[in-house]
C-alpha cells in the first residue's frame, strides 16, 4: 500500500464532466484526496475478499455492493465496490469518498482508504462487528440484545456523531438519510453513523438550501419532502424518528395500529395522554431507567417538531440528555400524515437555527398553514408535493434564497395549505419534489441523489 498519488485522475477517469461545476468538484477533491490514508490495490482487495466471493457480502445499495475482507495484518475491513452500471452510485461514490476523507469521530465510520484501478472503484471502511443497528431493533429474535443501556448508548452517541457533522467538522454536513439501517454498532457496540452517498455540504451563511429531495420514507423531515428546503434541521428530524424507534422497538415506516397512523402519531398521543411510558418496548422492562426513557421520548418529539424552527439544533440535544424531564421544554405536534400545524416565519439570519422555514422573508407573525394526508402508512409509497393556488409575493432585499424557495414571504394573516399525500403503490419509492416535475425509483425505500 502506497500514500495516494494521483488519486484524483484515476477516480475520475471513467467519469465525463462538463461544467464548471463540475471542474469545481474536481477542484475541491484534489485537496481533500491529500487526506486519505491509503491507496488499496485491487490485488489486495481481491484477495481480502476472496475475489468478492458471494460468501462475504454484507449487502447492497444504490452505490453497489458491499464485501467483508480481512487483510494481511488481520485488520478486518468493508468494502464497497462501485457497481458498473449505476450512475446514481458514481455520484454517491464521488459524494462520499468526497466528505469522508476529512471526517474523523468516534461515532462516524472510519474510511480506511480507497482502491481506483481501471473501471474498478472502491472505497475501503473499518468493519464494524454487529452490522446495523435495524438488524438488530426490527428483529424479533434479536432485538433482546439491545438492552436499555446499549440502546440509550446508542442514542446519545448517534446525537454526538451528529453534532460534529454539524458544528466540528471541517465544513457542515447534512447526512439527509439517518435511519437505523444506516447506523452500525462496532464490538463495543458503540454506534457510528455510515452511508454518506446523499450527504450535502452546506453554506454556512445561509438559513437553508433548495434541493431535490432525497431521503428514505419515514425519516424525512416534511418541509424538505414538501418543499426540497434542506437544513441541519431535517438531520434533527431523521434523528428524532430513530430515537423514538429505538424506545419503541417498532419501525416508523411500517408501523401499524387500529388507532394511528404512524409511530410519531402513536407516541405523541399518549405523549398528551400522559401514557407516554406505555411505547416503551416491553423487552426493556428489566433494565431500562425510567427517567431516562421520558427524557428520550420527550426528546424524540422535539427533535420531530412538524415545525422546523421549533426543533433544536444537535448541541442542545447533547445537553438535554443530561437533563432532568422537569427542565426540558414542551413539544408541539410532530410532522405526520394527517397532522395539521400553523408554522411561524421567523425574520432572516445567518443562524442556522432559522432553518427549513418556508418562507423567504416576513414579519415574525407571517404564517403558513400545513397538512400533512395520508392514504396508507405502508413503507412502499409514492409521495407527490402540491401548493396552495399562487398569490402576489412579497420580495425580501438581501436574500437570494428568498427568490428559491418554494414559499415566499407573504403578509401578516396569509396563510397556505400544504397537502402531503402517501399512496402504497410498490416496493420502490419515488418523490416529485416542488422543484421538478420528474423523479426516478430507487432501490431500498430511498430517494434518488439529484440535489
Amino acid at each position: 500500500m502506497t500514500k495516494p498519488s494521483g488519486f484524483l485522475q484515476n477516480l475520475m477517469k471513467p467519469f465525463k464532466f462538463h461544467s464548471d461545476n463540475d471542474s469545481q468538484k474536481e477542484e475541491d477533491l484534489e485537496k481533500i484526496a491529500s487526506q486519505v490514508q491509503k491507496n488499496f490495490s485491487l490485488e489486495t482487495l481481491v484477495s481480502a475478499t476472496r475475489n468478492f466471493h458471494s460468501d462475504h457480502k454484507l449487502g447492497e445499495g444504490g452505490f453497489g455492493p458491499v464485501y467483508k475482507g480481512k487483510l494481511g495484518d488481520g485488520r478486518e475491513i468493508a468494502v464497497k465496490r462501485l457497481s458498473h452500471t449505476s450512475n446514481q452510485g458514481k455520484k454517491e461514490f464521488m459524494n462520499e469518498a468526497k466528505l469522508l476523507a476529512k471526517v474523523q469521530h468516534r461515532n462516524v465510520v472510519n474510511l480506511l482508504g480507497y482502491c481506483a484501478q481501471g473501471s474498478e472503484k472502491l472505497l475501503v471502511y473499518e468493519y464494524v462487528v454487529n452490522e446495523s443497528l435495524d438488524k438488530l431493533l426490527f428483529n424479533a429474535g434479536r432485538r433482546a440484545d439491545l438492552d436499555w443501556k446499549r440502546r440509550y448508548d446508542v442514542i446519545t452517541g448517534v446525537a454526538r456523531g451528529l453534532l460534529y457533522l454539524h458544528e466540528d467538522s471541517h465544513s457542515v454536513i447534512i447526512h439527509r438519510d439517518i435511519k437505523a439501517s444506516n447506523i452500525l454498532l462496532d464490538d463495543k457496540w458503540c454506534p457510528k453513523i455510515a452511508d454518506f452517498g446523499m450527504a450535502r455540504l452546506y453554506p454556512e451563511d445561509q438559513t437553508h438550501i433548495n434541493t431535490r429531495v432525497a431521503g428514505t420514507n419515514g425519516y424525512m423531515a416534511p418541509e424538505y419532502v414538501m418543499h426540497g428546503q434542506l437544513s441541519v434541521k431535517a438531520d434533527v428530524f431523521s434523528y428524532g424518528v430513530v430515537l423514538l424507534e429505538l424506545i419503541t422497538g417498532r419501525k416508523n415506516s411500517n408501523f401499524s395500529h387500529a388507532e394511528y397512523q404512524s409511530l410519531l402519531e402513536w407516541v405523541w398521543k399518549c405523549y398528551k395522554k400522559e401514557r407516554k411510558l406505555e411505547v416503551m418496548d416491553p423487552i426493556l422492562a428489566s433494565t431500562a431507567i425510567i427517567e431516562q426513557v421520558e427524557i428520550c421520548i420527550q426528546i424524540g418529539l422535539l427533535c420531530t417538531q412538524a415545525d422546523p424552527n421549533l426543533r433544536p439544533k444537535m448541541r442542545r440535544v447533547v445537553v438535554m440528555l443530561s437533563k432532568r424531564p422537569g427542565t426540558l421544554e414542551e413539544p408541539t405536534r410532530p410532522g405526520y400524515p394527517g397532522s395539521r400545524y400553523k408554522r411561524t416565519h421567523r425574520p432572516h439570519s445567518n443562524s442556522l437555527s432559522a432553518a427549513g422555514s418556508s418562507g423567504g422573508g416576513g414579519s415574525s407573525e407571517d404564517s403558513s398553514f400545513n397538512t400533512f394526508v395520508s392514504t396508507s402508512t405502508t413503507k412502499t409509497a409514492t409521495i407527490s408535493t402540491r401548493t396552495s393556488p399562487r398569490r402576489t409575493h412579497r420580495s425580501h432585499a438581501g436574500s437570494s434564497s428568498a427568490a428559491r424557495s418554494s414559499g415566499p414571504g407573504v403578509s401578516s394573516g396569509d396563510s397556505s395549505s400544504n397537502t402531503f399525500a402517501t399512496t402504497s403503490l410498490t416496493k420502490t419509492a419515488t418523490t416529485s419534489p416542488p422543484t421538478s416535475p420528474r423523479s426516478h425509483s430507487h432501490s431500498h425505500g430511498k430517494r434518488p441523489m439529484q440535489g
